[in-house]
């Protein structure tokens, strides 16, 4: 069996067996047909720091995973016969942030990422074989902060919660430096000539040192969309990577279209910051929503999906056959057909000063990264939905009390019944109905808050620091810019939705109606919570996913 990760035992230990699995000869054998057999001497380097990703299986001989800082190294794992290299990069073409070195003379066979594809979708065995290993090696990197990224920043600085959001919800491994609490900070900050108002840096690759970077920027140093060709006409592409873009993206893909996902952020969109889901068909015991999107991204890539991140579309060129998502970077991607999952947003608090604090006291997700900014505060969250109670009863586990505002008088009309038990029931929570925040007060971070019941015209100062703000949706559709029907909140109109006048005044040119999913462009569908007349849950966003594909099959044959 592999040896344990830089020494320390596996965080999965009990599925050690799968994270570093030993396969047979047969398989061994079936990989070979794949690729090719090549020898391997001592101290050889067989993929170096930011080579292209390569697949190699032992099978004599060993080599080395070794994690690689400055001119030091470490041993992440050793590889025997039969054992084999990868994570999740490799299904995305991204690339390396490990070194692989053989130790001793044998062979290994040798599979380019395009190769492995094939397999991977052609051999269920096999498939099943690679992918949990895939996905449970990630997990290990990110558990140990095994990677290439290191984040220096500050516990009150709106940018470093925004950065190690980013990549948290994208799964890249990194380790976070707190310049509030590590004691050699100033040493760390004169070696690279980073000054106070430099904050947050990302030292990326061991390269580049990035000073308050924006997304885009750490996605192009670490390499995001590299393998993402732009140049050619897609079947499909996916404008959003939430549940019902994710699901599109697998059945398109699984089903042999050429698809592509533009994503501004990361996968999972809203659903992605939740804490947990637990009416999600299929997983009794809950799942978080980072976790279901990093299970449906690698799903997406598993099938040749290419998901490119931190892109935002900002015009569909809707006057052309075959149409354009022209992107931020004044790029642009010809399409033969899109889906529009870009979703809603959260509203922002209408207080005059709100702004001043968002990223400072306030926040639009509760995930572990935001729950340890809190830990033993009390706590706002303002919203009557699901994901607010999702969020109530996640930091109620951390926070000394959660008080759950609520504008109308209950939660039953918009909340699910096993959440509201939970909320009543626990200690750690105050529900109060009928109120709003009506003050905020700070200097750079939130320091207090005022509400007011409106029951009893009582406004009430806490001394609270923290606000998780879970309430209305506003479309992300300003990007259309008429190109589709919506309705009068700004939700995208499709199938029976749209009238005869939507139609006429739209030119559809078609003799037949419009799909269940189809906008008012012919070609052009939406799914999700960006649709008129959503479902707001998870479950039925991924069936609009899955249901749009079968729609498009039809228009690319039509």
């Amino acid at each position: 069996m592999a040896e344990p990760i830089l020494g320390i035992p596996l965080t999965l230990a009990n599925r050690a067996e799968q994270v570093f699995p030993t396969l047979t000869e047969a398989q061994m054998a079936r990989i070979a047909a794949h690729g090719r057999r090549r020898p391997i001497q001592p101290g050889e380097v067989l993929l170096d720091l930011g080579d292209q990703l390569r697949f190699f299986v032992v099978t004599k001989g060993r080599i080395d995973i070794l994690s690689v800082s400055g001119s030091s190294e470490s041993l992440i794992v050793r590889l025997t016969p039969g054992q084999f290299t990868g994570e999740v990069n490799l299904l995305s073409g991204r690339r390396g942030f490990t070194r692989i070195r053989a130790t001793e003379a044998g062979e290994v066979i040798e599979v380019d990422r395009e190769h492995l594809l094939t397999l991977i979708q052609t051999d269920t065995e096999l498939s099943d074989i690679l992918m949990r290993a895939f996905i449970l090696r990630r997990v290990e990197l990110i558990s140990h902060q095994i990677g290439d990224v290191v984040l220096l920043g500050s516990t009150y600085s709106p940018d470093t919660l925004r950065i190690r959001e980013f990549l948290t919800r994208n799964g890249y491994p990194h380790a976070y430096i707190d310049l509030d609490k590590d004691p050699d900070a100033q040493e760390l900050l004169d070696r690279f000539h980073v000054k106070v108002q430099d904050i947050p840096v990302v030292m990326c690759r061991g390269q580049s040192v990035l000073r308050n970077p924006t997304n885009r920027e750490i996605a192009d140093c670490l390499g995001f969309n590299e393998a993402v060709d732009q140049t050619h006409l897609r079947d499909l592409v996916i404008v959003g990577a939430g549940p019902a873009g994710l699901a599109a993206a697998v059945y398109g893909a699984s089903e042999g279209l050429d698809v592509l996902v533009i994503e501004a952020e990361a996968p999972g969109g809203q659903a992605g910051s939740s804490s947990k889901i637990e009416n999600y068909l299929g997983f009794p015991t809950g799942i978080s929503g980072q976790e279901l999107a990093g299970r449906a991204y690698a799903q997406a890539q598993k099938f040749g999906a290419q998901i490119m991140i931190a892109k935002c579309a900002k015009r569909l060129a809707c006057d052309r056959n075959p149409y354009a998502i022209e992107l931020d970077d004044r790029q642009s991607v010809s399409t033969r057909a899109v889906v529009i999952a870009t979703g809603a947003r959260y509203r922002k608090l209408s207080i005059d000063n709100a702004a001043r604090f968002e990223g400072a006291g306030i926040y639009h997700g509760a995930t572990f990264v935001e729950s340890q900014l809190c830990c033993n505060e009390e706590v706002i969250v303002i919203g009557g939905g699901n994901s607010a109670g999702q969020a109530a009863v996640f930091l109620a586990q951390t926070s000394k009390c959660v008080h759950m505002l609520v504008r109308s008088d209950g939660l039953a009309a918009s909340m699910s019944r096993y959440l509201i038990r939970r909320i009543e029931d626990n200690p750690a929570i105050d529900l109060r109905t009928c109120t709003e925040v009506v003050g905020l007060e700070g200097n750079e971070h939130l320091e207090r808050v005022r509400w007011l019941d409106k029951r009893t015209g009582k406004i009430e100062t806490r001394d609270i620091r923290h606000i998780f703000v879970m309430t209305g949706a506003i479309p992300n559709t300003g990007w259309l810019a008429g190109c589709v029907q919506v309705d009068e909140k700004g939700f995208i109109k499709t199938g029976t939705e749209l009238t005869r006048a939507d139609l006429t005044i739209s030119n559809w040119p078609l003799a037949r109606s419009p799909y269940l999913l189809e906008t008012s462009l012919p070609g052009v569908f939406a799914v999700g919570d960006v649709r008129a007349g959503n479902v707001k849950r998870v479950a039925s966003a991924v069936g609009e996913g899955s249901i749009a594909v079968a729609s498009v099959h039809q228009v690319l044959r039509e």
